[in-house]
Protein backbone atom coordinates (compact mmCIF):
# COMPACT_ATOMS: atom_id res chain seq x y z
CA UNK A 1 0.00 0.00 0.00
CA UNK A 2 1.30 3.26 -0.94
CA UNK A 3 2.29 5.93 2.03
CA UNK A 4 1.92 9.09 -0.90
CA UNK A 5 4.41 10.69 -3.07
CA UNK A 6 7.78 11.52 -0.81
CA UNK A 7 7.46 15.29 -2.10
CA UNK A 8 4.10 15.33 -0.52
CA UNK A 9 5.39 14.07 2.56
CA UNK A 10 4.62 16.77 6.26
CA UNK A 11 8.34 17.46 7.34
CA UNK A 12 9.48 15.51 9.91
CA UNK A 13 10.42 18.72 12.03
CA UNK A 14 8.50 22.04 12.01
CA UNK A 15 10.92 25.65 12.97
CA UNK A 16 10.53 24.93 16.32
CA UNK A 17 12.23 21.47 16.46
CA UNK A 18 15.02 22.99 14.20
CA UNK A 19 15.41 25.77 17.00
CA UNK A 20 15.25 23.67 19.64
CA UNK A 21 18.36 21.41 17.97
CA UNK A 22 20.15 24.61 17.06
CA UNK A 23 20.12 26.02 20.95
CA UNK A 24 21.05 22.52 22.10
CA UNK A 25 23.90 21.92 19.66
CA UNK A 26 25.55 25.97 20.01
CA UNK A 27 25.17 25.61 23.76
CA UNK A 28 25.22 22.71 25.03
CA UNK A 29 27.82 20.96 22.39
CA UNK A 30 28.33 18.11 20.46
CA UNK A 31 28.08 15.92 22.99
CA UNK A 32 25.17 17.04 24.92
CA UNK A 33 22.81 16.97 21.43
CA UNK A 34 23.92 14.22 20.17
CA UNK A 35 22.33 12.61 24.01
CA UNK A 36 18.94 14.97 22.44
CA UNK A 37 19.03 12.31 19.25
CA UNK A 38 17.71 9.67 21.10
CA UNK A 39 14.21 10.70 22.35
CA UNK A 40 13.95 11.71 18.46
CA UNK A 41 14.75 8.88 17.15
CA UNK A 42 12.02 7.04 19.91
CA UNK A 43 9.61 9.70 18.31
CA UNK A 44 9.77 8.97 14.95
CA UNK A 45 10.14 5.33 15.54
CA UNK A 46 6.68 5.37 17.01
CA UNK A 47 4.37 7.88 15.71
CA UNK A 48 6.20 8.12 11.55
CA UNK A 49 4.69 4.47 10.26
CA UNK A 50 5.26 5.51 6.77
CA UNK A 51 9.17 5.99 7.59
CA UNK A 52 9.20 2.87 9.62
CA UNK A 53 7.96 0.35 6.86
CA UNK A 54 10.40 2.73 4.55
CA UNK A 55 13.04 1.71 6.73
CA UNK A 56 12.25 -2.00 7.19
CA UNK A 57 11.91 -3.05 3.31
CA UNK A 58 14.88 -1.33 2.42
CA UNK A 59 17.14 -2.93 5.48
CA UNK A 60 15.66 -6.15 4.07
CA UNK A 61 16.91 -5.79 1.31
CA UNK A 62 20.40 -4.16 2.21
CA UNK A 63 21.15 -6.55 4.91
CA UNK A 64 19.95 -9.14 3.47
CA UNK A 65 17.32 -10.29 6.59
CA UNK A 66 14.63 -9.47 7.71
CA UNK A 67 15.55 -6.07 9.91
CA UNK A 68 14.77 -6.21 13.70
CA UNK A 69 13.38 -2.81 15.30
CA UNK A 70 17.28 -2.37 17.00
CA UNK A 71 18.08 -2.36 13.01
CA UNK A 72 15.09 0.34 11.95
CA UNK A 73 15.90 2.41 15.30
CA UNK A 74 19.96 2.79 14.10
CA UNK A 75 18.83 3.56 11.06
CA UNK A 76 16.92 6.81 11.84
CA UNK A 77 19.69 7.34 14.37
CA UNK A 78 21.77 7.84 11.27
CA UNK A 79 19.62 9.76 10.11
CA UNK A 80 18.96 12.09 12.83
CA UNK A 81 23.30 11.88 13.32
CA UNK A 82 23.77 13.59 10.26
CA UNK A 83 21.40 16.18 10.37
CA UNK A 84 22.88 17.16 13.51
CA UNK A 85 26.46 17.50 12.27
CA UNK A 86 25.28 19.64 9.35
CA UNK A 87 24.78 22.38 11.87
CA UNK A 88 28.46 21.50 13.52
CA UNK A 89 29.94 21.91 9.88
CA UNK A 90 28.15 25.07 8.93
CA UNK A 91 28.61 26.85 12.53
CA UNK A 92 32.04 25.60 13.38
CA UNK A 93 33.55 24.22 10.13
CA UNK A 94 35.02 20.71 9.84
CA UNK A 95 38.33 20.68 12.16
CA UNK A 96 36.38 18.90 14.73
CA UNK A 97 35.54 15.76 12.25
CA UNK A 98 37.81 13.26 11.29
CA UNK A 99 36.60 12.97 6.94
CA UNK A 100 38.41 10.36 5.04
CA UNK A 101 39.09 11.11 1.23
CA UNK A 102 38.96 8.62 -1.43
CA UNK A 103 39.18 8.94 -4.68
CA UNK A 104 40.24 13.13 -4.75
CA UNK A 105 42.68 12.84 -7.46
CA UNK A 106 40.75 11.51 -10.35
CA UNK A 107 38.26 14.69 -9.40
CA UNK A 108 41.12 16.53 -8.89
CA UNK A 109 42.23 15.79 -12.41
CA UNK A 110 38.82 16.40 -14.17
CA UNK A 111 38.93 20.51 -11.76
CA UNK A 112 42.54 20.77 -13.67
CA UNK A 113 41.19 20.99 -16.64
CA UNK A 114 39.21 24.74 -16.02
CA UNK A 115 35.71 23.74 -17.12
CA UNK A 116 33.21 23.03 -14.77
CA UNK A 117 32.09 19.54 -13.52
CA UNK A 118 28.53 17.65 -12.16
CA UNK A 119 29.14 16.14 -9.07
CA UNK A 120 26.14 13.69 -8.89
CA UNK A 121 25.34 12.85 -4.97
CA UNK A 122 21.96 10.84 -3.53
CA UNK A 123 20.13 10.50 0.34
CA UNK A 124 23.21 8.18 0.99
CA UNK A 125 25.15 9.79 3.85
CA UNK A 126 25.97 13.08 3.70
CA UNK A 127 26.40 15.40 1.34
CA UNK A 128 27.37 18.39 3.65
CA UNK A 129 30.92 16.48 3.91
CA UNK A 130 31.54 17.71 0.54
CA UNK A 131 32.88 20.92 2.31
CA UNK A 132 35.97 19.41 3.06
CA UNK A 133 36.62 20.13 -1.06
CA UNK A 134 36.82 23.63 0.21
CA UNK A 135 39.76 23.01 2.27
CA UNK A 136 41.90 21.89 -0.54
CA UNK A 137 40.68 23.79 -2.90
CA UNK A 138 39.61 27.23 -1.34
CA UNK A 139 39.24 28.64 -4.73
CA UNK A 140 36.85 26.34 -5.82
CA UNK A 141 33.12 27.27 -6.16
CA UNK A 142 30.33 25.01 -5.52
CA UNK A 143 26.78 25.26 -6.50
CA UNK A 144 24.38 23.09 -4.83
CA UNK A 145 20.91 22.32 -7.20
CA UNK A 146 18.08 21.39 -4.32
CA UNK A 147 14.70 22.33 -3.95
CA UNK A 148 14.32 25.22 -1.35
CA UNK A 149 10.36 24.74 -0.67
CA UNK A 150 10.70 21.25 0.12
CA UNK A 151 12.23 20.83 3.99
CA UNK A 152 11.92 24.96 4.06
CA UNK A 153 12.26 24.85 7.79
CA UNK A 154 15.45 23.39 7.77
CA UNK A 155 17.09 25.32 4.89
CA UNK A 156 16.06 28.54 6.38
CA UNK A 157 17.91 27.07 9.76
CA UNK A 158 21.38 26.45 7.52
CA UNK A 159 20.74 29.71 5.92
CA UNK A 160 21.13 31.43 9.48
CA UNK A 161 24.12 29.33 10.17
CA UNK A 162 25.91 30.19 7.02
CA UNK A 163 24.50 33.24 5.15
CA UNK A 164 26.32 32.21 2.03
CA UNK A 165 24.45 28.99 1.25
CA UNK A 166 21.68 30.68 -0.21
CA UNK A 167 24.57 32.29 -2.80
CA UNK A 168 25.27 28.90 -3.54
CA UNK A 169 21.87 27.26 -4.63
CA UNK A 170 20.09 26.50 -7.51
CA UNK A 171 16.85 26.18 -6.75
CA UNK A 172 15.34 23.11 -8.07
CA UNK A 173 11.63 24.55 -7.60
CA UNK A 174 12.83 26.41 -10.87
CA UNK A 175 11.42 26.01 -14.12
CA UNK A 176 13.60 23.90 -16.12
CA UNK A 177 15.54 26.96 -18.56
CA UNK A 178 16.20 28.56 -15.50
CA UNK A 179 17.75 25.78 -13.60
CA UNK A 180 19.68 24.75 -16.41
CA UNK A 181 20.90 28.50 -17.49
CA UNK A 182 22.76 28.62 -14.12
CA UNK A 183 24.32 25.75 -14.45
CA UNK A 184 25.65 26.37 -17.64
CA UNK A 185 27.03 29.83 -16.09
CA UNK A 186 28.22 28.26 -13.34
CA UNK A 187 29.99 25.29 -15.30
CA UNK A 188 31.58 27.97 -17.51
CA UNK A 189 32.84 30.11 -14.02
CA UNK A 190 34.75 26.98 -13.35
CA UNK A 191 32.08 25.58 -10.39
CA UNK A 192 31.24 22.32 -9.57
CA UNK A 193 27.67 22.10 -9.56
CA UNK A 194 26.09 19.49 -7.41
CA UNK A 195 23.05 17.37 -7.36
CA UNK A 196 21.28 14.80 -5.65
CA UNK A 197 20.08 11.80 -8.64
CA UNK A 198 18.51 9.25 -7.11
CA UNK A 199 14.90 10.49 -6.57
CA UNK A 200 11.95 11.49 -9.06
CA UNK A 201 10.04 14.22 -8.18
CA UNK A 202 6.13 14.41 -8.84
CA UNK A 203 5.89 14.17 -12.76
CA UNK A 204 9.35 14.23 -13.35
CA UNK A 205 10.23 11.71 -16.27
CA UNK A 206 12.21 8.70 -15.21
CA UNK A 207 13.84 5.25 -16.21
CA UNK A 208 13.91 2.26 -14.65
CA UNK A 209 16.62 0.05 -13.22
CA UNK A 210 17.48 -2.97 -11.00
CA UNK A 211 18.30 -1.70 -7.62
CA UNK A 212 18.57 -4.54 -5.26
CA UNK A 213 17.11 -6.70 -6.71
CA UNK A 214 14.01 -4.95 -7.97
CA UNK A 215 12.68 -1.99 -10.32
CA UNK A 216 13.29 1.49 -9.38
CA UNK A 217 12.27 4.24 -11.14
CA UNK A 218 15.37 7.17 -11.04
CA UNK A 219 14.87 11.14 -12.96
CA UNK A 220 16.56 11.57 -16.15
CA UNK A 221 17.13 15.20 -16.50
CA UNK A 222 20.26 14.73 -15.04
CA UNK A 223 22.09 12.87 -17.37
CA UNK A 224 19.92 15.16 -20.34
CA UNK A 225 21.31 18.14 -18.95
CA UNK A 226 25.40 16.21 -18.59
CA UNK A 227 25.38 15.40 -22.08
CA UNK A 228 23.31 19.04 -23.45
CA UNK A 229 26.12 21.15 -21.68
CA UNK A 230 28.76 18.00 -22.42
CA UNK A 231 30.28 18.63 -18.68
CA UNK A 232 32.33 15.61 -17.34
CA UNK A 233 30.09 13.50 -14.64
CA UNK A 234 31.53 12.48 -11.49
CA UNK A 235 30.26 10.64 -8.24
CA UNK A 236 30.48 11.49 -4.62
CA UNK A 237 29.07 9.65 -1.46
CA UNK A 238 29.88 11.13 2.08
CA UNK A 239 29.02 8.01 3.82
CA UNK A 240 29.03 8.42 7.85
CA UNK A 241 31.13 6.20 9.73
CA UNK A 242 29.95 6.63 13.53
CA UNK A 243 31.14 8.97 15.95
CA UNK A 244 33.08 12.10 14.38
CA UNK A 245 33.92 9.92 11.36
CA UNK A 246 32.96 10.23 7.69
CA UNK A 247 34.00 8.75 4.25
CA UNK A 248 34.22 10.96 1.30
CA UNK A 249 34.27 8.94 -1.83
CA UNK A 250 34.94 10.43 -5.65
CA UNK A 251 34.87 8.19 -8.75
CA UNK A 252 34.77 9.54 -12.33
CA UNK A 253 31.96 8.51 -13.95
CA UNK A 254 32.00 10.19 -17.52
CA UNK A 255 34.48 12.75 -19.40
CA UNK A 256 31.59 13.72 -21.61
CA UNK A 257 28.00 12.44 -22.35
CA UNK A 258 26.79 12.20 -25.65
CA UNK A 259 23.34 11.08 -26.56
CA UNK A 260 21.86 10.81 -29.57
CA UNK A 261 18.18 11.27 -30.13
CA UNK A 262 17.66 7.86 -32.19
CA UNK A 263 18.96 5.96 -28.96
CA UNK A 264 18.06 8.07 -25.94
CA UNK A 265 16.01 5.52 -24.33
CA UNK A 266 18.88 2.43 -24.29
CA UNK A 267 22.11 5.22 -23.82
CA UNK A 268 19.65 6.62 -20.81
CA UNK A 269 18.94 2.99 -19.35
CA UNK A 270 22.42 2.45 -19.40
CA UNK A 271 23.66 5.39 -17.61
CA UNK A 272 21.26 5.18 -15.10
CA UNK A 273 21.79 1.30 -14.53
CA UNK A 274 25.40 1.84 -14.35
CA UNK A 275 24.98 4.78 -12.14
CA UNK A 276 21.90 2.42 -9.76
CA UNK A 277 25.03 -0.02 -9.24
CA UNK A 278 27.45 2.07 -7.99
CA UNK A 279 24.57 3.24 -5.57
CA UNK A 280 23.79 0.35 -4.42
CA UNK A 281 27.40 -1.16 -4.19
CA UNK A 282 28.15 2.21 -0.83
CA UNK A 283 24.59 1.79 0.26
CA UNK A 284 25.52 -2.23 0.64
CA UNK A 285 28.95 -0.79 2.65
CA UNK A 286 26.95 1.86 4.60
CA UNK A 287 23.43 0.33 4.74
CA UNK A 288 22.56 2.89 7.73
CA UNK A 289 23.34 5.59 5.44
CA UNK A 290 20.04 5.12 3.16
CA UNK A 291 18.17 8.38 3.75
CA UNK A 292 15.53 7.79 1.28
CA UNK A 293 12.11 7.27 4.25
CA UNK A 294 9.70 6.33 1.51
CA UNK A 295 8.83 3.20 -0.63
CA UNK A 296 11.71 3.60 -3.26
CA UNK A 297 10.46 0.86 -5.70
CA UNK A 298 6.87 1.63 -5.70
CA UNK A 299 5.75 2.74 -9.28
CA UNK A 300 3.49 5.33 -7.75
CA UNK A 301 5.50 6.62 -5.46
CA UNK A 302 8.27 7.53 -8.24
CA UNK A 303 5.15 9.10 -11.07
CA UNK A 304 6.98 7.54 -13.65
CA UNK A 305 7.29 9.43 -16.69
CA UNK A 306 8.44 7.36 -19.76
CA UNK A 307 12.45 8.73 -20.71
CA UNK A 308 11.45 9.34 -24.59
CA UNK A 309 9.82 12.42 -23.19
CA UNK A 310 12.38 13.04 -20.63
CA UNK A 311 12.98 16.25 -22.09
CA UNK A 312 9.16 18.07 -22.37
CA UNK A 313 8.48 16.48 -19.21
CA UNK A 314 11.72 17.67 -17.02
CA UNK A 315 12.47 20.81 -19.65
CA UNK A 316 15.90 20.10 -19.27
CA UNK A 317 16.83 19.25 -22.91
CA UNK A 318 14.99 21.89 -24.03
CA UNK A 319 16.48 24.07 -22.10
CA UNK A 320 20.12 22.90 -22.68
CA UNK A 321 19.63 23.77 -26.16
CA UNK A 322 18.84 27.06 -25.77
CA UNK A 323 21.12 27.28 -23.18
CA UNK A 324 23.93 26.34 -26.31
Amino acid sequence: MSDGHWKDRPEGAGPRAYRVIFFIANYGGRALARLALYPIVAFYLLARGPERRASRAYLARALGREPRLIDVARHLHTFAATILDRVFMLSRGMDRFDVRIRGLESLERLLDRGQGLLLFGSHLGSFEALRVLARRRPQLQVKVVLDRGHNAALMRMLDALDPRIAANVIDAGQDGTSIVLQIKQAAEEGAVVAMLVDRAGPGEASTPATFFGAAAAFPTAPWLIAAALKLPVALAFGLYQGGARYELVFEPFADALEIERRERPARLAALVQRYAERLQHHARSAPYNWFNFYDFWQADDASYVPSDDAGAAAGGDVAARRAG
